[in-house]
């Protein structure tokens, strides 16, 4: 018999409830409830999750858009952009870089400088004589040809010459729009940049760095995309070493949706992780380092193990694999680099890290304690999302066709 002790006579009913709700406690009876109660709190969990996720707004019309400058150094708008998504169009360079860009109107225009000097080195552009050839001479087909032609397994695929730079502008409230399309005119009189190789995407309202570069990735002409920031804080002739060690490990596949096309997948990420114990991290002020080493941490807690630098703001994909992880990208924050990471994993998309050169540049958007906030809630958000499926769907569904 199960009873209160010390009640007063007064309450002496509750025992006697209490005694015939005991009669009919048996096993299979608890275990009901257990079970029922199990229920009910994944039910809730997954309801609030459904609450907290994110999901990017539609591109608006203007935002499928780019400006360049012409031959005759005029700006010029309205042109539409490729569409990624769309597997039947083919890539028409070999380079494409992706530059996220919030009120850079002070930086950027060395950022492009560095940029096009070496991507007019190393990726010239198509040549009437050398237009069609399967493989080249010159820097650019002789970095692709070391693997994509050779070492892939899926046969000679040609590989493209030249390059493009795609200026997400990210809603900026400063000059930034028209500081890169002064920045190309002045190119384009010089006969360093040719109309089409800068193109300007002002998008209508800001998404964050994440919303920027997935932004810009589904609209790229390359047959490889990089992402950069807009501050030059990365030596941009490390490119050259990220796409050697990417050819290094780049697979192919039948594609699920068009099985007699091959795809080809690998990313490499730039990586400041051999800086640690340098002076440029060593002098910043102890709470970033604080942050830092925390974030690591969390980063481990949930299983980003393999990656030592996550945020570092040089990624390079091939087309295919880019497709496949901007197709449905939910972190429009400073976190998209993390949900790129998991997609690739859980594709099964080979990954390398690669050390840069990386210096500390005055200007940051970010807020060290509101912003590392956010990113570790984001983070639980995103790991849950994709564990129960809430985030991933449409991706899968495409790729079972």
């Amino acid at each position: 018999m199960a009873t209160i002790p010390f009640l007063p006579p007064s309450l002496e009913f509750v025992n006697s409830w209490v005694d015939g709700v005991w009669e009919h406690l048996t096993l299979p009876v608890v275990l009901a409830l257990v079970v029922g109660v199990l229920v009910v709190d994944v039910g809730v969990l997954y309801i609030l999750l459904l609450l907290v996720t994110h999901n990017p707004r539609p591109e608006t019309e203007s935002e499928k858009h780019y400006i360049t400058v012409t031959s005759d150094g005029k700006k010029k708008g309205g042109i539409r952009l490729p569409d990624l998504l769309d597997e039947g169009v083919e890539p028409e360079v070999l380079m494409s870089v992706v530059v996220p860009a919030y009120n850079e109107e002070l930086r950027i225009e060395m950022m492009l400088d560095e940029a096009v000097e070496f991507l007019n080195k190393e990726f010239p552009r198509v040549s009437s004589k050398s237009e069609g050839k399967k493989v080249g001479n010159g820097k650019a087909n002789g970095y692709a040809n070391g693997h994509a032609n050779g070492n892939v397994n899926g046969g000679e695929r040609e590989m493209k010459k030249g390059w493009e730079i795609i200026i997400v502008d990210d809603g900026s409230k400063d000059r930034t729009t028209e500081v890169v399309a002064e920045w190309m005119r002045k190119r384009v009189e010089k006969g360093e940049v040719e109309e089409g190789d800068l193109r300007i995407v002002h998008l209508e309202r800001n998404r964050g760095k994440g919303g920027a570069v997935a932004h810009g990735m589904r609209h790229i002409r390359g047959q490889y995309a990089v992402f950069a920031d807009a501050d030059g804080a990365t030596k941009f002739s490390d490119l050259k070493t990220l796409l050697t060690r990417l050819q290094s490990i780049e697979s192919t596949r039948p594609s699920p949706t068009n099985p007699p096309k091959t795809e080809h997948h690998g990313i490499s990420v730039g990586s400041r992780a051999h800086m640690v114990n340098s002076s440029a991290v060593v002098a910043r002020s102890w709470y970033r380092n604080l942050l830092m080493y925390g974030f690591h941490t969390f980063l481990h807690v949930i299983g980003i193990q393999k990656i030592k630098d996550t945020q570092c703001g040089f990624k390079l994909f091939t087309r295919d694999t880019a497709r496949l992880v901007f197709w449905e990208g939910h972190c429009e924050g400073w976190i998209f680099d993390i949900e790129c990471l998991l997609i690739a994993e859980e594709e099964k998309v080979g990954v390398e890290e690669v050390s840069v050169t990386w210096h500390e540049v005055e200007g940051t958007k970010m807020n060290l304690v509101r912003d590392s906030v956010r990113m570790a809630w984001d983070l639980v958000v995103l790991r849950a999302a994709y564990a129960v499926g809430v985030y991933g769907g449409v991706r899968r569904g495409w790729r079972r066709g």
